[in-house]
């Protein structure tokens, strides 16, 4: 689904990505200095400063389990022996250092801040400043019949810079219903949605 914000919105959709991307970095620091990697223990390390910087509940929550996510996905791939040998050069460097997101990195968020309003083509979120209401969206036929039919999951703000248009949102159907889980790459700021894990 792409999103078609006004200018204000689209400044306050790429404000969100950045203190969201930004914090992400600093969590990341910290569970790199600090050893801790699970979710729970570093939510108690970091859960407070993330609300002290301006994101809400449930942004904080989704910017603590994707670093930590991060980390889980690079000690399986050392454990699978994917990043070489204890001493090869490539495992050498993707441990040396904390994880890092670009500025503009997918960011999830949740039914509890963001909605769609299938019947006006808009979409509610959570935003740095504030809630942002009536964000218009559009996308293909067969997108817009599956967001309309499925329950509402997660979602991921994504921006693609080379899109006309400053927001884009795209469902990622969930694996129970397709057999394989899909996500539809399209140009711009995207939203990509689908089920919450169990």
């Amino acid at each position: 689904m792409k999103l078609l914000p006004t200018p204000e919105q689209a400044a306050a959709l790429a404000a969100t990505l950045s203190l969201c991307n930004t914090v992400a970095n600093e969590v990341s620091a910290v569970a790199f200095t600090r050893g801790v990697f699970a979710r729970q223990k570093l939510q108690k390390l970091v859960y407070a400063e993330l609300k002290a910087r301006g994101l809400s509940a449930q942004p904080a929550l989704h910017v603590i389990r994707k670093v930590a996510d991060a980390y889980t996905t690079l000690h399986a791939q050392i454990a699978a022996g994917l990043l070489g040998g204890e001493h090869s050069r490539r495992r050498r460097k993707a441990v040396s250092k904390p994880i890092m997101v670009r500025a503009d990195a997918a960011q999830p968020f949740d039914d509890r801040c963001l909605s769609w309003q299938m019947d006006a083509r808009t979409v509610s979120i959570w935003t740095v400043h504030g809630r942002l209401r009536s964000i218009a969206f559009t996308g293909e036929p067969g997108q817009l019949k599956f967001l309309a039919t499925h329950r509402m999951g997660k979602t991921d703000l994504v921006h693609r810079p080379n899109s006309r248009a400053r927001g884009d949102a795209t469902p990622t159907r969930h694996p129970a219903a397709t057999g394989s889980a899909t996500r539809c790459e399209r140009p711009g700021s995207k939203l990509s949605r689908s089920r919450p894990r169990s």
